[in-house]
């Protein structure tokens, strides 16, 4: 068991480098402060506790006794908290938002805790803050057809947070470093599912946003010709390109409409099942296909740029997320041949 851990602390450590500079770069996190300072925080603090444990088990370091240690596990729940709450609980949502600064007390007190009380307590912190978060996703089941695959996913590292904080109220009862073995192993596990899920779909934080968002308001479509606004929709989109504006964003796209963004965000979930930046992401890689296919003296920098994608990385992110594949073996399967 404790290689396995030791094993699986590396990999957290390598995965967290590799999350930061990868998910929390550019557009994702625009709009949202909050959850980006705060998942970077996660990120760190994940990562300092499997440092922690790699210590302990691999060379009998007791750095998990040190309250460095005790101040990050009591950090974990609230930064998991203050990152996921914004993007499965809206600002139209009702529920109870404590201030920022409530949900320092845990990591300010912890330092005076007796050292019995302190990590099964943090645990049971841990479990709370799950529990609330649980209810926001509970909330979008009705929403589960646009995320089949993340769902389960994300819903298993629920479960081994759940699991792992079950164990921490006995963690004084087993034996030598099995509580701290199946706890850096957790983390290794989570951090797998959750860099798969993200390679898989990397926006799909911004798409349960915009989902959730769409589910918590109230219906705004009542006095929406629903019919006629997808076909102004689809006429601007496709027959006059408006998808290749890379600066296209849902409100400029709703007021082009004479919708609110609300309603514009409402009609793309109810009526065509994904939000607005899957939708966009889809039309700009049906465009991109169609050039990379009868277009083979066009660049593939410039097919992407073409259809409205601000940077190469961009394009081969949201072509490789769609088709599986990157741009340039699409075009070698449809027999095309690139610029030479």
């Amino acid at each position: 068991m404790i290689p396995l851990a030791i094993l699986l602390a590396g990999f957290s450590l390598f995965s967290a480098f590799s999350i930061a500079l990868t998910h929390f770069r550019g557009e994702a996190y625009r709009d949202q402060a909050v959850s980006k300072v705060m998942g970077l925080l996660l990120l760190l603090a994940l990562a300092g506790l499997q440092v922690a444990h790699f210590a302990w088990l691999y060379s009998g370091q007791p750095w998990v006794t040190a309250m460095p240690y005790r101040m990050t596990l009591f950090a974990v729940a609230p930064a998991f908290f203050l990152f996921s709450q914004p993007l499965i609980q809206p600002r139209s949502h009702p529920g109870f938002r404590p201030s920022l600064a409530g949900h320092a007390v845990p990591v300010l007190l912890s330092p005076f805790l007796p050292e019995a009380l302190a990590l099964p307590l943090a645990f049971v912190i841990g479990a709370a803050y799950l529990l609330w978060l649980a209810r926001g996703l509970y909330a979008l089941r009705r929403e589960r057809a646009n995320f089949r695959f993340e769902m389960p996913m994300l819903g298993a590292v629920f479960v081994i947070a759940l699991a792992v904080s079950a164990l921490g109220l006995f963690q004084a009862a087993l034996p030598d470093k099995l509580f701290f073995s199946l706890y850096a192993s957790a983390i290794g596990l989570a951090f797998f599912l959750v860099q798969t899920t993200l390679t898989l779909r990397p926006r799909l934080t911004v798409e349960v946003r915009e989902t959730a968002q769409a589910s918590y308001a109230r219906s705004t479509l009542d006095k929406v010709d629903c019919a006629a606004a997808l076909d102004r929709l689809g006429a601007l989109m496709t027959t006059e390109r408006g998808y290749a504006d890379p600066d296209l964003n849902l409100p400029a796209l709703a007021q082009k409409l004479d919708l609110s963004p609300h309603q514009l965000s409402e009609l793309l979930n109810a009526r065509l099942g994904k939000g607005f930046a899957r939708y966009l992401r889809e039309l700009r890689v049906a465009a991109a296909k169609v050039m990379l296919r009868d277009e083979p003296a066009a660049s593939v920098l410039s097919v992407g740029l073409n259809v409205g994608f601000s940077a190469q990385s961009n394009f081969y992110e949201a072509f490789r997320e769609i088709e599986g594949m990157t741009p340039g073996q699409f075009r070698k399967l449809k027999g095309a041949k690139p610029a030479g």
